[in-house]
């Protein structure tokens, strides 16, 4: 039986053999797998959480990032791929991790591959609804770390701490470059079901997040949270189990979910 336990690209911190389906999670930019450390104990256990950890990152670190999303992309699904065909999956990805997931879902399609049951979107506008901004990745440092300041993902003791930011800004700048270069070319909407979350007090709007609609022709909800561009971190405990119903809704990973108390 396939372990994902121990291979670089994934980080199982809780290997589930026995689980019906595998959810795949992308990080955002900046982060690691180690964000999603906590989900396995949250959902039931016909669900095996599977973290992804880019190079660059954790036990990566001496590895040189992506900046170019299609590269990703490819690399990603060719490490992947032997544990996309032992049972069903599904994708989470948040805010970059979600350009990410939606990608290697239409590559998989071109490939004429298995799909993922489900494809979970946070923290992420349409990418047809995207319009080019100004990059930021280039910035100076001072300005790049003012950027840093706005978007409120770094903690400010790191961001006070000239080690730190030695280590960490040539991740974060290329992650940058990764989102801010990509390019949404239009395809055929899949037909996977799509469930958009966000915060309410993020400046991705509900209507960006409406606009995931029109790249399914299956089921496709929006689930709003308390909090800001990084609600996820602070819905911990309630996330897991509404994307377990949600998967309960395609017929797998249907077990009660583990309790939020856990």
């Amino acid at each position: 039986m396939t372990n994902v336990a121990n291979i670089s690209w994934l980080s199982c911190y809780k290997p589930n053999p026995a689980a019906t389906l595998r959810l795949f999670c992308f990080p955002y930019a900046g982060s690691s797998a180690l964000i999603y450390r906590d989900w396995a104990r949250r959902f039931p256990a016909s669900v095996e959480v599977c973290p992804v950890q880019l190079p660059g990152r954790g036990s990566r670190l001496r590895e040189k990032p992506f900046v170019r999303m299609d590269q990703l992309v490819k690399a990603l699904l060719r490490e992947m791929r032997p544990y996309l065909s032992s049972k069903p999956f599904a994708f989470f990805g948040h805010s970059m991790g979600a350009v990410i997931g939606f990608e290697i879902a239409r590559l998989l399609r071109r490939e004429n591959a298995a799909l993922p049951v489900h494809v979970f979107v946070s923290g992420r506008g349409a990418p047809q609804l995207m319009r080019p901004k100004a990059p930021t990745y280039n910035l100076p440092d001072a300005a790049f770390k003012q950027e840093l300041r706005r978007l409120k993902g770094t903690p400010s003791e790191v961001l006070a701490h000239p080690e730190l930011m030695e280590v960490v800004m040539p991740l974060l700048r290329a992650d940058f470059e990764l989102i801010q270069t990509y390019t949404y070319t239009y395809e055929q909407p899949l037909n996977i079901p799509i469930t958009a979350l966000g915060g309410l007090e993020d400046e991705i709007s509900r209507e960006e997040l409406e606009g995931w609609r029109a790249e399914t022709t299956a089921a496709f909800s929006v689930r709003m949270f308390e909090g800001d561009h990084f609600y996820l971190t602070t819905n911990q405990q309630l996330l897991p189990p509404i994307l377990a119903e949600e998967l309960s809704l395609d017929g797998l990973g249907n077990e009660k979910p583990v309790s939020s108390c856990a």
